[in-house]
């Protein structure tokens, strides 16, 4: 892939790249984040859930000229065959047919085996044992990932601040949300790996006495986290999603199965945009009237409680979604192949490099509102 020259930082105070779930998708997330760097867009606020969360850790956690090879170096580690079975990446593949049979074989085998130094099967199988606490609850072992993120990140940089880092976690006693901020945690391994213990292939990860589930089990995407973060910042925010909430009408119960799990995993951006849209046109609307208010009206409690929503901040939202093949079918979230690792990295450095060809991406918003949205599918064909 040729690099192309660095370009000067858009008018935003900041920029924010937001990584929603998807297990072996998630190299997608990767190559999205080689044409950012290669375009000097660096974010300075990073989130992400599941295979997000790491990929996130996996930027925050190190300079800027190093991220895309750590990236690279944790994508050819869990792609690699297990036990000694040769790579068949560069076999040529003529149909769609012989490439659903490769994928589905490749991903029997991450079924059976694992993913190197991600994760491994766990023996026995939890359903044949007795009741054991909830981090034994998993028919995956997750440890193998603690030592493969001490490797590849450096905890002591997330946890300066340089870049504003969160992942998202469900506590399970509870059942909600809670983002692990660098501003307000320590951040270490289980934080990331807590953020992507989907059961029941994987375990909870336990954090200071309480219990963790993946993320995405309440939301799969941390778009809100950005949006709602304080204090509020003119943003240019990308958000890079792995599941599409459009899609084809299924044909067998394949597709089913394949579009169910679009549509549980799939933010709901357009809502989710709509309604930050609105809320974004009465801050803007409240900021002027407070601009022009009487001073002995702006001392009163109302006043006061209107000043402290109202702002004239700007937002970019961009949104970039992994369109999956349909040979690719139900296990794509799991089929940690090389030849598809690749793939997934090509088609998500080809869908960034393409959004940046259009220039009112990293403009500011001229609107009433001051929220400009960017769906390269909806609105950048060509």
């Amino acid at each position: 892939m040729t690099t192309k020259s660095a370009a000067a930082r858009p008018d935003f105070e900041r920029i924010a790249l937001l990584l929603q779930g998807g297990g072996a998708l998630g190299s997608y997330q990767a190559g999205v984040y080689q044409a950012l760097a290669e375009a000097n867009l660096h974010p300075d606020c990073v989130a992400g859930i599941s295979i997000g969360a790491i990929n996130s850790a996996i930027i925050a956690g190190n300079p800027a000229a190093k991220r895309v090879d750590k990236l690279r170096k944790f994508w050819e580690t869990v792609s690699t065959p297990p036990l000694g079975i040769p790579d068949i990446a560069s076999l040529k593949l003529s149909n769609d047919f012989q490439h659903t049979m490769v994928n589905q074989w490749r991903a029997l085998g991450i079924l059976m085996w694992g993913a190197p130094s991600f994760f491994q099967p766990r023996f026995p199988p939890p359903i044949f044992t007795p009741a054991a606490v909830p981090d034994r609850l998993g028919f995956y072992d997750t440890r193998p990932l603690k030592s493969l993120l001490e490797s590849l990140v450096d905890f002591d940089r997330i946890n300066a601040g340089e870049t504003r880092f969160s992942v998202g976690a469900v506590n399970i006693k509870t059942g909600n949300l809670i983002y692990f901020e660098d501003q307000t945690h320590k951040i270490i391994p289980e934080h990331i790996m807590a953020s992507g213990a989907l059961p029941p292939g994987f375990p909870a990860i336990e954090i200071d006495g309480d219990y963790y589930w993946d993320g995405g089990i309440v939301t799969n995407t941390p778009l809100q986290w950005v949006l709602d973060s304080r204090p509020r910042q003119d943003t240019l925010a990308f958000q890079v999603d792995l599941w599409s909430a459009r899609g084809e009408l299924p044909r067998d119960m394949i597709e089913v199965d394949v579009r169910q799990k679009d549509i549980r995993y799939s933010s709901r951006t357009r809502k989710g945009t709509d309604e930050f849209r609105r809320m974004q046109s009465m801050r803007r609307a409240a900021a002027k009237l407070l601009d022009g208010m009487h001073p002995e009206l702006r001392q009163t409690p109302e006043a006061e409680l209107l000043a402290q929503e109202a702002d004239s901040k700007v937002y970019n939202i961009i949104h970039l979604i992994y369109h999956a093949q349909r040979y690719e079918g139900s296990s794509k979230d799991y089929e940690f192949s090389r030849r598809t690792m690749e793939e997934h990295w090509a088609s998500g450095y080809s869908d960034m490099t393409r959004t940046l060809q259009h220039p009112e991406v990293l403009q500011r918003p001229q609107n009433a509102d001051g929220v400009f949205t960017f769906d390269l599918n909806t609105q950048g064909r060509h």
